[in-house]
């Protein structure tokens, strides 16, 4: 699947109705994957989200079928997108089929959704 394939990607208000959509006892929300490093995760985050940094992913794929099935819809986030879709591309390969990546990262969503995040 190429990169610049749409359907690997959620753009930040769409997700963000998603999750609001979810938390009003609709449809499940995706599980947040955030694939930066510990210090980017530190400083700002999306809630509920859970850190694999991008370097340690394929050590974390056991876990996260584990832990979410691989058939669950996984968002991957990270600073402006790019590290994410290499991220949901992965996932994907490795059998997560409805892996995708936050278009613009947690910057976009800080510049969104909710500006009351710090941006970096």
């Amino acid at each position: 699947m190429p990169l610049n394939d749409p359907a690997l990607e959620i753009g930040p208000k769409d997700l963000a109705a998603r999750l609001a959509e979810a938390a009003a006892g609709g449809p499940g929300a995706p599980a947040l994957l955030d694939v930066r490093q510990p210090e980017e995760h530190a400083y700002v985050r999306l809630e509920s989200s859970r850190l694999v940094p991008l370097p340690e992913l394929a050590a974390g794929l056991d876990e996260l079928a584990s832990t979410f099935g691989k058939d669950a819809e996984i968002v991957a986030y990270c600073h402006h997108g790019v590290r994410s879709l290499h991220a949901a591309q992965f996932l994907r390969a490795q059998g997560f089929t409805r892996a995708r990546s936050l278009a613009g990262g947690i910057d976009a969503w800080t510049r969104l959704v909710d500006p009351s995040l710090p941006r970096y």
